[in-house]
């Protein structure tokens, strides 16, 4: 597991945490270091702020997944909503806003390490298996997406988040269900989950259209194309 985070009390006292639990833990306080270390550590989640020297978490998310998909987990001090968009948009699957207790973080990260389990004994299950839906097809072993023949790159989270719906074409699919089936939460409905679906929902319909997801007004989503 990687940290990346400037305030060393901080990254300390979050690394001191993970350790006691039983996982490694590198410590990296910069932007650069935070890339070398995931590159050269092959972390199997990285625990990352938003504000670094050197460039910020943004810019390392976005290099580090653009060369291996890993869960990340983002920091930040500050409660406007734009940052979780955009750590979001640039890959991130999940977010919290400090301050924030250890046993959230906590419960974060095993979510994330669930959500990975699963995904990989999915893929092993469904190995071969392609959905094909209208002209979106996705091929499961391979985890590659198109619509009407062009392909889409999808975020880990992105993914999962359209297989779920793709096994599902049409049903309703409430946020909470969504939070607790796809990232694994134990507790879910809070506000900044539900925001967190909002914006992979965003991103879905970005890549691969605005009229794959329908909302459905105060209850959550449903995939539109066809069967």
């Amino acid at each position: 597991m990687l940290v990346v985070e400037d305030d060393v009390t901080i990254a300390e006292a979050l690394a001191a945490r993970l350790r006691a639990e039983g996982f490694t833990v590198d410590l990296a306080h910069d932007g650069p270091t935070g890339v070398e270390a995931a590159v050269a550590q092959e972390p199997d989640l990285v625990v990352l702020d938003v504000m670094l020297p050197g460039f910020d978490g943004l810019e390392v998310c976005r290099r580090i997944q653009a060369r291996r998909p890993v869960p990340v987990l983002m920091l930040t001090a500050r409660s406007d909503e734009t940052d979780m968009l955009i750590g979001l948009g640039v890959g991130a699957d999940d977010y919290l806003t400090k301050p924030f207790s250890m046993r959230v973080l906590s419960a974060r990260v095993h979510a994330l390490l669930r959500r990975v389990e699963r995904s990989a004994r999915a893929d092993v299950t469904d190995a071969g298996t392609k959905i094909v839906l209208g002209d979106l097809e996705i091929d499961i072993e391979q985890r590659r997406v198109s619509r009407a023949g062009i392909p889409a790159q999808l975020t880990p989270i992105e993914f999962d988040l359209l297989v779920h719906f793709a096994k599902r074409p049409r049903a309703v699919q409430p946020r909470e269900r969504l939070l607790s089936e796809v990232w694994d939460w134990d507790v879910a409905g809070t506000g900044s989950g539900t925001r967190a679906v909002d914006s992979h929902i965003k991103a879905l319909r970005r890549k691969l259209g605005a009229d794959l997801i329908r909302t459905v007004h105060g209850v959550g989503y449903a995939l539109e194309v066809g069967s």
